[in-house]
């Protein structure tokens, strides 16, 4: 898809239709991709191209919001497809996409080696000759069309997303939540939930990076999941509405031996009963189904960021000097 601004929506087939997006921006017959999903994306990245009468060598960047794998798996071999392009990345991800062992060891050790072979492929690295660390504010020039990357933590502390002040949007990687279009309701109204997954949540910076974002007062947001939405400043008050609730789910639940359970069947629950208010037409075992995965990772997340704050709350011990000391 293809709109009056030159960003064409690419479904990465991650996963299942309509789950996972990466963006290609066109201006004067040069290109920029922002996100690229896995190995398996490839061939689609590249058709999205040539749709465009662009050539492989016509793309100056590959902007990726963060290194999660759903969104940068493909980085790698989509590169050596791209003669003259440059990676942009956070310099928190940058050392990850030159050398990704450590991600590639993380995703095995959790979804084992015959899941990480089938949802992604290769996962191959960049030469650092060609990674820019881009800067919180810094701007990227597309044939004259300025990219705006601002630092937004909160879902990763190496996540950016990217001001396009030609179409008056951001492309919001995982900070805007996840919005998949099974949930738009009968007026085409966007559903919109957070996402928490593994391993950097934290409440407050996510909060403040969304308000960042709708400071600029943008028409839209093009998320990674999925595609391009309206309705912005009703979808982020959603968002820090649920992200306060979401966190309250989550002390509930701490102290339980349980607590996993209990979490995430309060956020089903929680998802559920959005999901009606907004008028959605899916039934309430087609919303848990839908969500299941976000759901198990919305928990985990959680659970991780709940543990970083007990730990940080426990009072410190401080042992009396002997005498003499």
């Amino acid at each position: 898809m293809n709109d009056a601004h030159g960003i064409v929506t690419i479904d990465t087939g991650f996963q299942r239709p309509n789950f996972d997006a990466a963006y290609l921006i066109v201006e004067h017959g040069r290109g920029a991709y922002v996100d690229c999903g896995t190995q398996h994306s490839v061939p689609a990245m590249l058709d999205a191209l040539s749709w465009q009468g662009l050539q492989p060598q016509d793309v100056d960047w590959l902007i990726l919001t963060h290194v999660h794998l759903d969104h940068a798996g493909g980085a790698g071999a989509l590169m050596r497809a791209l003669p003259n392009a440059t990676l942009a990345v956070h310099p928190r991800g940058a050392p990850h996409m030159i050398d990704p062992e450590r991600l590639v060891a993380g995703a095995t050790a959790v979804y084992g080696e015959e899941e990480i072979a089938r949802s992604y492929g290769e996962i191959a690295p960049v030469d650092a000759a060609r990674v820019r660390e881009v800067r919180d504010g810094e701007t990227l020039d597309l044939a004259g069309r300025p990219l705006l990357c601002i630092d937004t933590p909160g879902h990763a502390r190496h996540h950016l997303c990217v001001w396009d002040e030609r179409s008056r949007s951001w492309f919001t990687g995982d900070t805007f939540g996840l919005s998949y279009r099974e949930f738009d309701n009968a007026h085409g109204e966007p559903f919109v939930i957070p996402t928490t997954s593994p391993v950097q949540f934290e409440p407050e910076p996510l909060k403040a990076s969304i308000r960042t974002m709708l400071a600029r007062d943008p028409v839209a947001m093009h998320l990674t999941h999925y595609g391009r939405v309206g309705d912005v400043a009703r979808l982020g008050s959603d968002l820090i509405a649920q992200i306060d609730a979401m966190v309250a789910l989550a002390r509930d639940a701490d102290g339980h031996v349980d607590r996993h359970e209990r979490l995430v069947e309060a956020l089903a629950v929680l998802y559920i009963e959005r999901a009606r208010v907004h008028g959605s037409p899916l039934a309430p075992e087609e919303v848990r189904a839908l969500l299941a995965i976000d759901i198990e990772l919305n928990a985990q997340g959680l659970e991780i960021w709940l543990a970083r704050e007990n730990t940080a709350a426990r009072p410190v011990q401080v042992r009396a000097s002997p005498p003499g000391a």
